[in-house]
């Protein structure tokens, strides 16, 4: 049974604007989670009701996202001489910092410092991760001295 179309007018009944704002951001919540799963994209919503509350949802990381679409748009951001803008180097500039940031953090911790910022199951995956390299290491040492071997023999060879 389908719904008749609706006149797209302003609901001038206070009570039943709300009524349907609410049903209305509600469906096109699902619709925005639905597309996130299905089609695995990054979806960002914004929403404000009639009073000004913000509704968002973000299948990622909302800042992330929001930077992203900055950076999109900014990419086609030139000036008459066709340059890119001050706006799209900052925002570039920005995202490089912070992935410095985020890989000198990860440095240190696989150096051992800074560690307190870590929960426990982050601080389980840098054992992990530790262990693997150590038994990588180990690996290496043990194979080295058949390496230089196996090089002198072949060295002898060819003279």
């Amino acid at each position: 049974m389908g719904r008749g179309k609706v006149e797209l007018k302003r609901i001038e009944n206070p009570t039943n604007r709300q009524v349907t704002f609410s049903k209305r951001r509600d469906g096109l919540l699902k619709k925005a989670i639905e597309l996130s799963i299905l089609c695995d994209a990054e979806v960002a919503l914004l929403v404000f009701s009639p009073s000004g509350k913000a509704y968002n949802f973000s299948s990622h990381d909302m800042d992330r996202t929001i930077r992203r679409y900055r950076n999109e748009n900014g990419q086609h951001k030139m000036n008459s001489q066709g340059v890119r803008t001050i706006e799209v180097w900052k925002n570039e500039m920005d995202e490089m910092k912070k992935t410095i940031d985020t890989l000198e953090a990860k440095h240190k911790h696989l150096a051992g410092e800074d560690l307190s910022t870590l929960g426990m199951k982050e601080l389980k995956q840098l054992e992990r991760q530790l262990r693997i390299g150590v038994d990588r290491v180990r690996s290496k040492k043990a194979l080295a001295p058949f390496v230089g071997a196996h090089k002198f023999i072949e060295e002898k060879c060819e003279s």
